[in-house]
């Protein structure tokens, strides 16, 4: 029989790898606009926050996926391949920023002055995020397991919330203390802190269909690897 007359079998690819991706993007997208303090006048109010808070929220949305859909272990390994790359990259600055500027070159006290500040900021993400993102993983599949995969939003919400606030304290302790004064600190921790849970509400109903969109498309994966556990008992 040729082979042409064979049927093909097709094999299902895993969408882990681009969420793993995308969440590694944007750690290291967030450590370095982190870099940029932000006051915004609401009436008589200021609120003060850094720059990662535009788009750092949405690595927790990420974890959230990957910890419902892939388990602990496997959403670990990510958040660890993060912190590796931020810690990659944050040692590149430096050197960069530390070597002899070349002819023509006008910019190092400019580069220094932004990136330069890059490494403190990696350290209270490492600190801060190896902390809050762990925890926001642990917390949902330790509630999954007690309660099965009823009630998705309180996960989402009571994971977030949990993680959130030990990332918060400590990241804006690490990189700010000391630099933001006063009460502009205090609005600076609590600002930030309710910013990243609000997130997680407003996403709620896209972090859902996002779950599901996920879940569906790797059951193929699931039952493939049901059957092999199987064919080897």
């Amino acid at each position: 029989m040729s082979t042409s007359s064979q049927p093909r079998v097709q094999r299902h690819r895993s969408v882990y790898d681009i969420v793993a991706i995308c969440f590694v993007a944007f750690l290291l997208i967030s450590n370095i606009v982190a870099t940029k303090v932000i006051g915004i006048h609401i009436g008589p109010l200021m609120l003060v926050f850094d720059g990662g808070a535009v788009l750092f929220p949405l690595t927790y949305i990420l974890g959230d996926l990957l910890s419902e859909i892939y388990g602990f272990v496997r959403a670990k390994r990510v958040i660890l391949t993060g912190f590796a790359v931020s810690i990659l990259a944050s040692l590149t600055f430096l050197v960069v920023g530390a070597a002899p500027v070349g002819p023509g070159y006008e910019n190092q006290d400019a580069f220094v002055a932004v990136l330069g500040f890059v490494p403190r900021i990696v350290a209270a993400s490492v600190c801060g995020y190896l902390v809050g993102q762990l925890l926001n993983s642990w917390v949902l599949v330790r509630m999954r397991q007690r309660w099965g995969e009823r009630n998705l939003w309180v996960r989402l919400i009571g994971s977030t919330m949990v993680g959130e606030l030990a990332d918060t304290l400590i990241f804006c302790t690490i990189a700010f203390a000391g630099i933001i004064p006063g009460w502009d600190f205090v609005n600076y921790v609590v600002v930030g802190y309710l910013y990243k849970v609000g997130v997680e509400v407003i996403f709620l109903p896209l972090t859902y269909a996002v779950i599901g969109a996920v879940r569906r498309w790797e059951q193929p994966e699931r039952n493939a690897a049901h059957e092999r556990e199987v064919t080897h008992d």
